[in-house]
């Protein structure tokens, strides 16, 4: 039976601008697809920038008319969606680079002093807090009435979301740096111990792994059959989570750089992005290339999978519009600062953060309103 936390927190996803779908979490949502649930318009507008005091390397959560991220000075902040003016701001004990969670009226989010804080999404007071044993760079993912992350003290925690207890504590061989993948009733979780592990979030025990042969920077994405996942190593790979196998892995002739960006999947394609510089689409069927674009700098961003485009920032500080279909450039917004967090879509706007600290709205520029600065 779906929980009536589930039922609520669906209900906080499809809020806001016109009933449109939000962007609760880092992906997306609990199976990490990187696909966006509402269209963005052919002409994009630069609606407003918000001017945060430090970097943004956090991926935004949108939800109910408000943006939230997290800065490198530990600002947790909550941005108007419609003007950008600042609501609150939450004062973390450290910086933050993992993106917010939204369920349920609270902001999950973990900082690099190893603090998970939970926060009261409306007013920014602090609720419950529980303190790790190393650094939290994983984002916070939800599953009936839980949620769920990871630590760099080589554990996965999962919490009663609305109280704070914590329900069990699962001991890896290696820093979590991953956000938890939801695949059911499992939790997913691909970490520097090289293994794709299966973890079942009602108890916590492990159910199976799969060995990846490297270590892994990127959180899975999860079809609803197979896991896709980009290595350390320079691999792009598919796992059969149940099968407990690898089904394909390729490494790029030209390739071997690092993955650190999560891959996107939506249908037959699979997109991922490393830090060679180049943004690939594959046959999610094979591992096939079917196109590659090459940007000018190396890319942490994850795409995002929009309709019949990609969206991906990259380290040459250019946030790029790409045809899913053909890899073709369509737009692209020059942030003059690079471009390490992932983009947020969601109620209509795509919301995403730059190493100088500026924070960015994009959408659908009313009748009539004047161009925002800079544009």
């Amino acid at each position: 039976m779906v929980s009536l936390f589930l039922l609520f927190a669906f209900s906080c996803a499809r809020a806001g601008d016109g009933g449109q779908a939000a962007w609760p979490s880092f992906r997306g949502g609990p199976a990490q697809t990187g696909v966006a649930r509402v269209a963005l318009p052919r002409e994009l507008a630069l609606l407003w920038t918000y001017e945060a005091d430090d970097a943004v390397e956090s991926t935004a959560a949108i939800v109910g008319g408000t943006a939230y991220v997290g800065t490198n000075g530990g600002d947790l902040l909550a941005l108007d969606l419609a003007g950008g003016g600042r609501k609150w701001t939450y004062k973390a004990k450290d910086s933050i680079s993992a993106s917010p969670g939204v369920a349920a009226g609270r902001v999950f989010v973990g900082d690099m002093g190893g603090t998970f804080h939970a926060v009261d999404a409306a007013t920014g007071k602090g609720l419950w807090s529980f303190e790790t044993d190393a650094q939290i760079i994983s984002s916070a993912n939800f599953a009936d009435g839980r949620v769920l992350v990871g630590s760099y003290d080589f554990s996965l925690y999962c919490f009663d979301a609305a109280e704070g207890k914590l329900l069990w504590q699962f001991e890896s061989d290696a820093q979590v740096h991953c956000s938890p993948c939801v695949a059911g009733a499992d939790a997913l979780i691909a970490g520097c111990d090289g293994l794709l592990r299966s973890i079942d979030v009602a108890g916590g025990k492990e159910k199976g792994n799969v060995t990846l042969g490297a270590n892994m920077a990127a959180s899975p994405a999860f079809d609803g059959g197979y896991v896709y996942l980009g290595t350390y190593g320079g691999t792009m790979m598919c796992i059969d989570p149940a099968g407990g196998k690898v089904v394909w892995d390729i490494q790029p002739v030209d390739g071997g750089a690092p993955f650190y960006g999560s891959a996107a999947v939506s249908g037959s394609r699979a997109v991922f992005a490393g830090r060679d510089q180049f943004v690939r689409c594959v046959d999610t069927g094979n591992g096939s290339e079917r196109w590659r674009f090459f940007t000018r700098g190396e890319i942490d961003s994850s795409p995002v999978i929009c309709g019949g485009d990609v969206f991906v920032g990259s380290g040459d500080g250019n946030l790029y519009r790409l045809g899913l279909e053909d890899g073709k450039e369509k737009w692209r917004f020059a942030a003059g600062s690079p471009i390490t967090a992932s983009p947020a879509i969601g109620e209509g706007r795509l919301v995403i953060g730059a190493g100088d600290g500026a924070v960015y709205c994009f959408g659908v520029k009313a009748a009539g309103s004047a161009a925002p600065a800079g544009e």
